[in-house]
């Protein structure tokens, strides 16, 4: 995520560590920090969470409001993922337009809700080639200690779970195909599936889950993967310039798949 470099005696000394199978703040290979979950924190956004994991925090909000349907696909609801890794969060990160790496964290966030399937998004049509609902999932960092990828996943997720769709806000009704009108009340999104994201870093031979800021800059490839409630993979990013072999990614998708199971039973 950053290109922050670090000194040659902190690197030699966490390779020396994973060469005996250990972390430096003594957690297992494929173990993640700890998780912490607040939902409900921005009174105007229709749903909101901020989430730490480790020493990495990030807040995400959830607006959901009227706009117009795409043109293939009249009676789709659309989200758009916006992310920004302000300076507040690390001084590796620059005031201005979002990053290359802001770029790239908004749309692995986004590629594991939309391809998991967890908003339905046939379900929020206003009047189908006319009307529908946009979510937006807008992003920030505000401490960073390492993978923001899962981080931002967890945020954005937790979320779009509490939010809620505001038909009486906007005094909305939803019209069916045949010209049926049906006044709605405000209620949950059409949540279908918890997507969690699962990301581990390449130090020389070994894979280790949820890097932190050393283990992340030292890392010469990264893999994310995201599945579903039922342990199917749904999206999938490799970032860096080193190589992942096929042993390494029959490593990576075992544990996305385990430690994805755990996650949600932390998160509810």
């Amino acid at each position: 995520m950053s290109n922050y470099i670090v000194s040659q005696i902190k690197r030699d000394h966490l390779m020396n560590l994973l060469a005996e199978g250990r972390r430096e703040d003594g957690r297992q290979l494929d173990e993640v920090r700890k998780i912490s979950v607040e939902t409900g924190i921005i009174a105007s956004a229709e749903g909101s969470a901020k989430v730490s994991l480790g020493g990495t925090t990030v807040i995400a909000g959830v607006k959901v409001i009227p706009g117009a349907p795409y043109m293939d696909a009249p009676g789709d609801g659309v989200i758009t993922t916006g992310a920004e890794l302000i300076p507040m969060a690390h001084e590796s990160f620059e005031p201005g337009p979002p990053s290359e790496d802001a770029i790239e964290l908004a749309r692995v966030v986004d590629r594991g809700i939309r391809e998991s399937g967890m908003i339905d998004v046939k379900q929020l049509c206003i009047k189908k080639g006319e009307e529908i609902w946009m979510i937006f999932i807008d992003i920030y960092a505000l401490d960073f200690d390492g993978n923001l990828f899962d981080a931002c996943n967890l945020a954005a997720v937790m979320a779009l779970k509490t939010a809620t769709v505001p038909w009486k806000q906007y005094g909305k009704s939803r019209t069916d195909d045949d010209g049926n009108v049906t006044e709605m009340e405000d209620c949950p999104l059409p949540v279908t599936c918890t997507p969690i994201s699962v990301t581990e870093c390449k130090i020389g031979n070994d894979l280790i889950v949820d890097p932190n800021f050393d283990e992340e800059a030292i890392s010469s490839a990264r893999l994310t993967v995201t599945t579903d409630d039922n342990g199917n993979f749904r999206a999938m990013q490799k970032g860096g310039k080193g190589s992942i072999t096929r042993g390494d990614l029959s490593l990576c998708l075992d544990r996305a798949v385990e430690i994805g199971r755990q996650i949600r039973k932390i998160i509810g």
